[in-house]
């Protein structure tokens, strides 16, 4: 489920295709968290504004601000639960992508989520790297995380410092087509998410 496809329904291939993404985020959004996805030419590729308050979490992907074309769901199996698996899913289809489930206590100190294979066995994960607790204390220190597949690095996420927005890439130079470029997008805005979490406690 994690590996790449070949195609992508009607849609171009193209925007999934890049060796390397950007990930913004305002500091302040109303109603929500926007992030927005751009390939290396500026282009966006996908926005999600991730909403407050839910008591299960649920989001959608969409290819344009408006809102009228979605690419990925992203959805919690349990209302609560400390080790929650959250399954991507085709938006349009229905197909899931992947899963990836968080490991609870254990990423108090360090986020860490595992990639679960479609019989929901590890067979990945994400993690968050460098001095994450020292992070926790300071939040201005920039984060970087990286993506495995079968005990190899596929993917990196590192912030790159900015005033006034927070910015990150997605490189999946090393990918060598093992790892849906959907996916990894999904799980990079996971980690955000959860970073940003933090920021508002």
């Amino acid at each position: 489920m994690v590996q790449a496809q070949a195609a992508y329904g009607g849609l171009a291939v193209q925007p999934f295709s890049h060796p390397t993404y950007t990930i913004k985020r305002p500091f302040w959004s109303l109603l929500g968290r926007k992030f927005h996805v751009y390939a290396p030419d500026g282009s966006l590729v996908c926005f999600v504004k991730h909403p407050l308050l839910k008591l299960r979490e649920e989001f959608t992907l969409f290819a344009d601000e408006s809102e009228s074309q979605p690419l990925l769901t992203i959805r919690s199996r349990q209302v609560i639960a400390l080790n929650r698996c959250l399954d991507v899913l085709d938006a349009r289809t229905g197909e899931r992508v992947g899963t990836i489930r968080s490991r609870g206590l254990k990423s108090i100190v360090r986020d860490t989520w595992d990639i679960l294979d479609p019989a929901d066995q590890p067979v990945g994960l994400m993690q968050e790297d460098g001095a994450a607790l020292l992070r926790r204390m300071f939040p201005l220190l920039v984060g970087k995380w990286h993506i495995e597949l079968h005990q190899q690095e596929v993917a990196k996420v590192k912030q790159v410092f900015r005033f006034f927005v927070k910015e990150f890439t997605l490189d999946l130079s090393m990918n060598q087509g093992r790892l849906d470029a959907r996916f990894a997008i999904a799980c990079s805005l996971l980690a955000l998410m959860a970073e940003t979490a933090r920021e508002s406690r």
